[in-house]
């Protein structure tokens, strides 16, 4: 009779622990939890007082903010995108600048004059390349940024015309036809791009995300 009498306390004790960390979440019998599919997941403890199908993921989840998008945007990627041409800009122009003062100076001895040499070469092309690659970076985001802006939407044409007006802006110092030669480079190379983030689209395949 003693235990008789426990029983209803037990669990009413569970129930109330129950209640204070789980809002009273329901009981389920082994025969109720042997029947519950678990992909990809090892049998949870017939103890355990969850619901194995809340456990169990189909779909990626993500922390976002009220509104946010799951990708991010030309604004975001804008520093990325700067970064990364002035850090590949340094590290081309050190590599040519190094190349270009082995050569200038392969008649003379190995001293500190031409060590010098060697080292002025090597900073001034890895200055030249990494501000021009910064400039080129810099002109293709803020044309991209203001281009969604304006449209409200983020597709390829924002990244063609933005290419094209970069290359533009960037050889108009040699005239029209070399504003003219610019903005075909710029307009070829974003086209180019364009394509290659496409290229799944294109094959009827869904793109890969990572």
């Amino acid at each position: 009779e003693d235990m008789d009498n426990n029983t209803p306390a037990s669990g009413g004790f569970k129930g109330g622990l129950g209640s204070l960390f789980g809002g009273g979440t329901p009981e389920y019998s082994n025969t109720e939890l042997a029947g519950v599919p678990l992909t990809g997941m090892s049998p949870l403890s017939p103890y355990l007082n969850v619901d194995p199908r809340y456990l169990v993921q189909d779909t990626d989840e993500f922390i976002l903010p009220t509104g946010a998008n799951k990708t991010r945007g030309r604004f975001e990627l804008a520093f990325f995108t700067i970064g990364g041409c002035c850090i590949t800009g340094t590290a081309f122009g050190t590599l040519n600048g190094l190349r270009m003062g082995l050569t200038e100076t392969r008649g003379m001895p190995w001293s500190k004059p031409r060590n010098v040499q060697i080292l002025n070469m090597v900073t001034r092309h890895g200055a030249s390349w990494a501000n021009t690659l910064g400039s080129v970076a810099l002109l293709y985001s803020v044309f991209g940024v203001a281009f969604e802006k304006a449209r409200g939407a983020e597709d390829d044409l924002n990244t063609v015309a933005a290419g094209t007006l970069t290359g533009m802006l960037f050889k108009s110092t040699a005239g029209l036809k070399g504003a003219a030669r610019g903005g075909l480079i710029g307009l070829a190379m974003s086209g180019l791009y364009a394509l290659y983030n496409n290229w799944d689209h294109l094959k009827g395949t869904s793109p890969s995300h990572y």
